[in-house]
């Protein structure tokens, strides 16, 4: 698959690499929301090296820029400040969890199967066959499914086990493709395991997602993994089917892994997010190379429970399972036995997504077309344009009392040259009805209406 990437020039993109390589039938057509016109600026590339995961943590650098400074009063009644700067899902899970953590006390004081218990890796199969159409059998719960204590944990271990992998195969491939903006666990990730990290804009240009088609092949060729999020965190803009197609066959064709955290497939507005394994069945039914990342944070309201599961390749979950077992922790059984319950209750994202229309709903009424304010495909985050992020946080902070993140701090390092993000500030809809009302009009108000 390398040899057309050696035959492409270094000035001329994968695209034509994809075509030599694999004749027209790779030029799957491009979705429409994930091209719209010129790149949003070229991909920056840096060396391979271990870095400090300090300087990519957002939420550290968030803490540096707000806790000298004194928060104003906040419109919540009793004038306590909110926190809309973290994803925490403030709807609590199903009762039942409780009554499955309590159930049996035996298993707390037994170290957790590292290949999980057997009923919950069939209720995740049994998840994606039905939130993805696919066929009974394809899916093997022994061979393609690894529970992994959320999602974070797992994304986090995946670089540093591919990483080995490829070191022992090919060293020249150090690169890691990283959507910028984007999760902080996958630069941290590359930053730990010594990699090269490659922020790849996601701007309104490619419609707000990773355009790694048109990388230069140079970065293709030298490229291990890369990472996806359908839907975005933290746009929020989302592939279709053609789009995660694409995507694999591309990855495929030039030889690396793609790594799809689908953690917010279950929380869309108005239609389900296509998913990257029906296009793995659509390309002829092969898991190589491929990894797909689920968890039930955001689809139960769960963040604390850290439950959640990789499926994919078989080798590289072998590889993942390795590490975990190393220096990671398994998810313990009564949280896999709430967990078994939790993926198969087919009622429950419903109720989730039904929270987050309203607050969206919400949303759409009081910004109107402010800060570039659109609707979503999935996810609960409002991605706002404000002009300077790293000022309107210091502003809704002194002046409201209100905690939102910067888009540059999401979108790479300190200095970093060309951030995607630094025009832009993440918040959070996650609060009640009322508290989000009355945080979004005071946005409104500090930052003003011309923004």
């Amino acid at each position: 698959m390398s040899s057309a990437l050696e035959r492409d020039g270094p000035g001329r993109g994968a695209q034509a690499s994809l075509a030599e390589a694999d004749g027209p039938q790779a030029q799957s057509r491009v979705p429409s929301e994930a091209h719209s016109g010129a790149h949003s600026g070229a991909a920056h590339q840096g060396s391979a090296a271990r870095r400090d995961p300090r300087a990519y943590h957002p939420f550290l650098r968030l803490a540096a820029l707000l806790d000298p400074l004194t928060p104003g009063r906040s419109p919540a009644p009793d004038g306590r400040p909110i926190n809309l700067s973290v994803g925490d899902p403030m709807v609590p899970p199903p009762a039942y969890v409780l009554e499955e953590l309590g159930a049996d006390p035996a298993p707390w004081g037994r170290y957790p199967a590292p290949r999980g218990e057997a009923d919950y890796r069939a209720a995740c199969v049994e998840y994606l066959q039905r939130r993805y159409d696919l066929p009974a059998g394809w899916l093997d719960p022994d061979r393609h499914v690894l529970p992994v204590p959320g999602t974070r944990e797992g994304l986090f271990f995946a670089a540093l086990a591919l990483s080995i992998a490829a070191a022992e195969q090919d060293p020249t491939r150090n690169a890691v493709l990283l959507p910028a903006p984007g999760y902080h666990v996958y630069m941290g990730a590359a930053a730990v395991a010594g990699l090269a990290p490659s922020f790849v804009p996601t701007g309104p240009d490619s419609g707000f997602l990773p355009d790694l088609a048109n990388l230069p092949a140079h970065l293709l060729r030298a490229a291990q993994m890369a990472y996806v999020c359908s839907p975005a965190n933290p746009q929020g803009a989302a592939l279709d089917a053609e789009g995660w197609q694409r995507l694999l066959h591309l990855a495929r064709a030039c030889g690396f892994v793609l790594i799809a955290d689908e953690c917010y497939g279950e929380v869309w507005l108005d239609a389900p997010p296509a998913g990257v394994l029906p296009a793995a069945l659509a390309e002829g039914g092969s898991l190589e190379g491929l990894l797909a990342f689920h968890s039930l944070s955001k689809r139960a309201s769960a963040a604390g429970l850290r439950c959640g599961f990789v499926v994919g390749d078989p080798d590289l979950v072998d590889r993942i399972d390795a590490c975990l077992r190393m220096g990671g922790a398994g998810v313990p059984v009564p949280v896999q036995r709430a967990g078994a319950r939790l993926w198969r209750d087919a009622e429950l994202a419903g109720r989730t997504r039904a929270f987050y229309r309203d607050l969206f709903a919400r949303a759409e009424r009081i910004l109107g077309n402010r800060f570039g304010f659109r609707r979503p495909a999935g996810g609960f985050f409002l991605w706002l344009d404000v002009g300077d992020g790293e000022a309107a946080a210091k502003r809704l902070w002194t002046e409201a009392g209100i905690k939102v993140l910067p888009g540059a701090y999401m979108a790479g390092p300190a200095g970093l040259p060309g951030n995607a993000g630094e025009r832009y500030i993440r918040a959070a809809l996650v609060y009640e009805a009322e508290i989000s009302e009355r945080a979004l009009r005071r946005m409104v108000e500090v930052l003003g209406e011309e923004a």
